[in-house]
C-alpha cells in the first residue's frame, strides 16, 4: 500500500452538531492528507455537555454489518486503526477481534488507542470496560493517549508525581504499547498542564515532556483532536516523537486560543456562556492544523 496516501478507519462517537469524536478527529487527518472511513460508535444530537442529547448507540451487531461490507467489498486495508469512545463491553471485544483481522489484511497496521473511560476522578462508561480495556486491547494497541485518570484506572496505581507517572509508562510498555503519550495531567503548575510521552524501538527509547499553558475554560473533544494529531504526526514524520508531540502542541494551543476568542467575544455580546460557545474551532484552524509552526518544545529525558 502506498503511504502517499494513508488510509484510516477511525472509530468513534459522533455529533451532528459540535466537535468530538469522529468530527473532532476527522477533518484533522483529512487535511494532513489521510483517507477516512468512519464508524460511529454512537451518534447524537450533540455532544453530552449539553443540557440535553439524543440519538442512538451503534451496538456490535451493527457493528458487524458494516465491517462484514468492507471485508466483502475487499475495502479492510488500511495503513492505521484509530479508537476512542466506545460504550459497550461487548462492542469494545469486536474492535479486539478487529484488530487481529486487520493485521491478517496489512501486517503493517498501526492502531492508535485513546481508551476513553474518565476524566477528574469519574468514570463516564460502565466499569466493565476497565479490564477489557487493561487486558486486552492495549496489549493490541501500538500508540495510546490515556489522560492521567485512564492511567490510573488501568495501571491501578495512583500517580501522584512526575515519577509516578513514569512508573506507569513503564508499565505500559511491558505491555508491548511501542508509543505511549499521557495527553494532559495535573503534574504541572497552576498556570501550566505537562504531557509525557515515551517511544520505545528495540533497546532504545525516547521519553520526553512538555510544559503548555492552560486554558481556564473548559473543552470537550481535546483529546480526540490530540489522538488524530498524533496518529498523524507520528506517520508523517516517520515515528519522529519529538517532533510529533511539538507539532501537536502548536496545534492545539492555536485551536483553544481561536475558540476561546470566539466564547469571550459571545459573552461581551451579553450571551452567557454556554456549550455552543466552546465548540473547538476547527474550520477556523485550518492553517495551525496544516502547517504548525512549534514554539513550544519538549524536554528529553
Amino acid at each position: 500500500m502506498s503511504n502517499k496516501y494513508p488510509r484510516v478507519l477511525s472509530i468513534q462517537s459522533h455529533v451532528v452538531s459540535g466537535y468530538v469524536g469522529n468530527k473532532s478527529a476527522v477533518f484533522p487527518l483529512q487535511v494532513l492528507g489521510f483517507e477516512v472511513d468512519a464508524i460511529n460508535s454512537v451518534q447524537f444530537s450533540n455532544h453530552t455537555g449539553y443540557p440535553t442529547w439524543h440519538g442512538q448507540v451503534l451496538n456490535e451487531t451493527e457493528l458487524d454489518e458494516l465491517l462484514k461490507g468492507l471485508r466483502e467489498n475487499e475495502l479492510d486495508r488500511y495503513t492505521h486503526l484509530l479508537t476512542g469512545y466506545i460504550g459497550s463491553a461487548s462492542f469494545l471485544m469486536r474492535i479486539a477481534a478487529l484488530v487481529k483481522h486487520l493485521r491478517t489484511v496489512n501486517p503493517e497496521l498501526v492502531y492508535v488507542c485513546d481508551p476513553v473511560m474518565g476524566d477528574n476522578g469519574h468514570m463516564y462508561v460502565s466499569q466493565d470496560l476497565l479490564p477489557i480495556y487493561r487486558d486486552t486491547i492495549l496489549p493490541l494497541a501500538d500508540i495510546i493517549t490515556p489522560n492521567q485518570f485512564e492511567v490510573e484506572l488501568l495501571t491501578g496505581q495512583k500517580v501522584s508525581s512526575i515519577a509516578d507517572a513514569w512508573e506507569a509508562v513503564r508499565l505500559f510498555h511491558e505491555k508491548g504499547i511501542d508509543t505511549v503519550v499521557l495527553s494532559s495531567t495535573d503534574l504541572g503548575t497552576d498556570e501550566q498542564l505537562l504531557a509525557l510521552a515515551s517511544s520505545t524501538q528495540g533497546s532504545s527509547e525516547t521519553k520526553l515532556s512538555i510544559n503548555f499553558p492552560k486554558f481556564s475554560a473548559i473543552f470537550t473533544g481535546t483529546g480526540d483532536l490530540f489522538a488524530a494529531l498524533l496518529l498523524a504526526w507520528m506517520h508523517h514524520s516517520g515515528g519522529d516523537l519529538k517532533l510529533s508531540l511539538e507539532n501537536i502542541i502548536y496545534t492545539m494551543q492555536a485551536v483553544l486560543a481561536k475558540t476561546m476568542k470566539h466564547s469571550e467575544a459571545c459573552c461581551e455580546r451579553g450571551s452567557p456562556a454556554t456549550a455552543k460557545h466552546s465548540e473547538l474551532k476547527l474550520i477556523q484552524s485550518v492553517k495551525e492544523i496544516k502547517e504548525p509552526l512549534p514554539t513550544i518544545l519538549a524536554d528529553r529525558h
